[in-house]
């Protein structure tokens, strides 16, 4: 028995170190977003961002010994090809998904993610939203399992009418958006909080149009022209927005732009010197910023793809996911989401709370307005055109706060 102990103690340390070092997992995140089709560009640039942060946060250790692999899924911007996709990646053992362009598949996924962790306890899945804005989402169909990293479109629209109502060459407003969930939501935003604060302002057309399917909007510019438009409300976003404003361009539209994502990819090249001083977004970031914080980032991404990182919700998701299995030391999604309701995390645009009574991130928001770089104010362009984004205002997380309706189901 004596000779024995050494062995038994040799084996006992054998099998601490093994689990010590099985205890760092490699975290795979299913990717779920267009990766083909009109919108194909956008997905690209935002599958590579989220891999290129995950590879910093691997670099830097932001998960405590765990790494990060972002797995691309192309879901054709289809809700019903997501679902499938949505069980491929469980079938891979894939517990966390992100998703982003296009609210009405985060709706299906939202919802096929809480019935799937309803049904199977022990193989639960985190969903993170870094995109899909509709308010409903973190409202009346709020879910335990789905954090938004993102501002809603009631935030965003809050934040654009406070700028916009300050400007009193705001006559006439012209309203065109995307005929789905988000670009409802962004019309009812628009006529509702501009009646607030300028009932002055003429609501003088509304356009719903069908999402991704669109060529050509010289059909829709002649009309907002005709109905004497000094300034254009749109959420539209990817190509729709591109060749809403390449219309607008070649149609000689005299109209200022609000938009939610002028900074996406194929915008800036489709404005080009012709929006200058006439296209503005409202976004949770600008590389154009006060100090110009993230420009590591920035530089490092276009480096890397000769491309521009404008998708930051992907740094603050990662960050989030970090600190949440660090400090819970797991990648069990239970104690991770967990950890995630309230957490707080420095990112490229300051500090975003996840607040725990609806997941909705409270974060900085910024207006910008798409001028010529001037290497002071302006020193990052897009897409090599020799303009980018100026920052006109950035508001505290309390001016873009809105009250919840969630009533929160939380797992027993």
């Amino acid at each position: 028995m004596i000779t024995l102990r050494p062995l038994v103690a040799g084996v006992a340390l054998v099998a601490a170190l093994g689990s010590g070092a099985a205890a760092a997992e490699t975290v795979k995140i299913a990717f779920i977003d267009p990766l083909s089709g009109l919108m194909a560009p956008v997905g690209q640039n935002q599958l590579k961002s989220w891999q290129y942060v995950a590879e910093i946060a691997n670099q830097k250790d932001w998960a405590g010994g765990h790494k990060f692999e972002i797995v691309g899924f192309d879901n054709k911007l289809s809700p019903q090809e997501s679902l499938t996709i949505l069980k491929q990646a469980v079938d891979q053992g894939i517990r966390y998904v992100v998703q982003g362009n296009g609210s009405s598949v985060g709706l299906a996924l939202q919802d096929a993610v809480a019935k799937h962790n309803e049904r199977n306890p022990g193989k639960e899945i985190v969903y993170l939203n870094y995109a899909a804005v509709d308010p409903d989402m973190t409202n009346s169909k709020c879910n335990y399992w789905h954090f938004r990293l993102d501002a809603n479109s009631d935030m965003k629209m809050e934040a654009l009418t406070s700028f916009l109502a300050k400007d009193p060459n705001v006559k006439k407003v012209y309203l065109i958006n995307q005929n789905y969930s988000f670009g409802h939501q962004v019309a009812r935003a628009a006529k509702d909080y501009l009646k607030r604060k300028r009932p002055d302002v003429q609501i003088v057309g509304e356009d719903l149009h069908p999402l991704a399917q669109v060529k050509d909007f010289a059909p829709y510019i002649a009309k907002i022209k005709a109905a004497g438009a000094d300034t254009v409300i749109t959420g539209n976003w990817g190509s729709d927005l591109a060749l809403l404003i390449k219309a607008g361009k070649d149609g000689g539209l005299n109209a200022n732009y609000y938009t939610y994502y002028g900074a996406t990819t194929g915008v800036p090249t489709a404005m080009g010197a012709a929006g200058a001083d006439h296209v503005k977004y409202v976004g949770y970031y600008n590389p154009n910023n006060k100090g110009f914080r993230g420009s590591e980032i920035i530089e490092g991404y276009k480096k890397k793809y000769n491309d521009d990182f404008y998708v930051m919700a992907a740094y603050t998701g990662v960050a989030m996911l970090g600190k949440a299995m660090k400090d819970t030391k797991s990648t069990d999604p239970v104690k991770v989401a967990k950890a995630l309701e309230g957490i707080k995390v420095e990112s490229l645009n300051g500090t975003v709370e996840m607040r725990a009574s609806d997941h909705q991130a409270q974060q900085p928001l910024n207006i910008a307005t798409w001028t010529k770089v001037d290497g002071k104010e302006v020193k990052y362009d897009q897409e090599n055109t020799g303009y980018g984004w100026k920052t006109e205002a950035v508001m505290d997380a309390s001016v873009g706060a809105q009250p919840t309706s969630c009533q929160m189901k939380r797992p027993s």
